[in-house]
């Protein structure tokens, strides 16, 4: 599975972005989504992320109500919707997938839950 993430880029607070994360090659039967972000000198934490079964989304208490992860599974790809953005959303985004059992509502939250990752796309705000 490759995964190739875009939509980064420069961004003055308040403002907004969307990313988009599409797999290609050999894809999962059934599969949940997640967006992580790794800031300068920090580790990778979850975002965001979409189950495979009913599309439930979770998110960090940092963006809940600001961020809005969605998916099209036609075109395997998931969206991070961005709003109100602040100087503390500046990170290297990243993308990533897991096979689940087809009936699972629930998303990985930790890194390592995780053998499939985009490469990254930087998202920077500046005052």
């Amino acid at each position: 599975v490759q995964l190739q993430a875009s939509g980064g880029g420069l961004v003055q607070a308040g403002g907004s972005l969307r990313l988009s994360c599409t797999a290609s090659g050999s894809t999962l039967d059934s599969y949940s989504w997640a967006w992580f972000r790794q800031a300068p000198g920090k580790e990778r934490i979850f975002v965001a992320g979409i189950s495979w079964y009913r599309s439930r989304t979770y998110y960090d208490d940092s963006v809940s109500g600001r961020f809005t992860i969605y998916r099209d599974n036609a075109e395997k790809t998931v969206y991070l919707q961005m709003t109100s953005l602040t100087l503390e959303d500046t990170a290297l985004y990243y993308c990533a997938i897991e096979n689940v059992p087809i009936y699972a509502e629930f998303v990985h939250t930790m890194t390592d839950a995780y053998h499939h990752w985009g490469q990254g796309t930087q998202v920077t705000v500046s005052s």
